[in-house]
């Protein structure tokens, strides 16, 4: 009774939080993930991203984050915009409208932990939002949430692939979901016909290394590889394509997080006016916002490319 209690109380209060998907798997090591892992850092899919190869065994089996591990809660967290982006103005990503997403959610983490302890006794977990060693799709697999696209996104029938994935693992022993089983892509293909970089491969392999948002976002590189040119269609900071042209996504609703409310300047900024903004100007501007990961020049560098391109 215990067990079912904890659960419902966990996926009661993971509600009352704001996130719109509460799933539960045993901790378990991920043996299977563990070997497609190995196989796409060898193949150097990963890019300059050498920050993927450290902490293997970490990502593969839970019990050596929390020390007596027994279950994995999956939350999903709706980004998908009420607004959009002006046509012809340089594009960002979805996720990196409002503020950045990162801190929100571990306060919210640490909340569901606080009651958890508050209300169950106290027991050992952590929270971690995809900066952390933690293969947060398979999880959410495992949870019943989803499946993995052909984009290597997590979709869901109700909701499509617009939301943050975050993880608390824990030795509190809960009931475990069911696995989803089925993968709803079917036949499409349009995820890998879109993608102007041939980075969406067979099998749902992604060569991060040519991925636009990896361009955009990761690569710290004065500059981006000439072969890439005129392919990035006018993606200043991530890419959305995949997901934008997938049709599980004409279920997206607009979220009800007030965090995510996008920045004004971000939906309106015109060529000229991102190319003239001061780096001050920026770091005020964009203080909370995602952008800062690729910093002032990064951008900067990034829309110089993609102007050069129309040109």
């Amino acid at each position: 009774m215990n067990k079912i209690h904890h659960t419902k109380f966990i996926k009661d209060s993971a509600e009352q939080l704001g996130f719109h998907y509460c799933g539960i798997a045993k901790a378990v090591k991920l043996d299977d993930d563990a070997r497609r892992l190995e196989q796409w850092l060898q193949q150097g899919m990963h890019g300059n991203m050498h920050y993927m190869e450290n902490y293997f065994d970490l990502r593969t089996d839970p019990r050596k984050l929390v020390p007596g591990a027994k279950s994995v809660i999956t939350l999903l967290l709706n980004y998908f915009p009420s607004k959009q982006q002006e046509q012809d103005i340089p594009k960002i990503s979805k996720y990196a409208y409002g503020k950045d997403y990162h801190e929100m959610i571990r306060e919210k983490l640490n909340s569901l932990l606080e009651l958890i302890r508050q209300n169950i006794g106290d027991i050992n977990g952590r929270g971690f939002v995809d900066s952390a060693p933690v293969l947060e799709r398979s999880w959410a697999v495992r949870s019943g949430a989803g499946w993995i696209g052909k984009n290597g996104n997590l979709i869901t029938k109700q909701q499509g692939s617009f939301f943050f994935i975050a993880t608390l693992i824990t030795d509190l022993d809960l009931i475990a979901d069911d696995a989803f089983a089925k993968d709803y892509c079917g036949s499409c293909r349009k995820c890998i016909d879109h993608c102007p970089t041939n980075a969406i491969q067979a099998n749902k392999v992604i060569d991060g290394s040519r991925c636009i948002s990896y361009f955009t976002i990761e690569l710290k590189d004065a500059i981006i590889p000439a072969e890439m040119q005129g392919k990035f269609e006018h993606w200043m900071f991530g890419c959305d394509i995949c997901q934008d042209v997938c049709p599980w996504n004409r279920f997206s609703k607009p979220t009800e997080e007030i965090a995510f409310t996008p920045i004004p300047e971000i939906l309106n900024l015109s060529t000229k006016e991102w190319e003239s903004m001061s780096e001050e100007a920026f770091r005020k501007t964009f203080k909370y916002s995602p952008l800062k990961r690729a910093k002032y020049k990064g951008l900067q560098r990034n829309l110089k490319f993609i102007q050069t391109t129309k040109l």
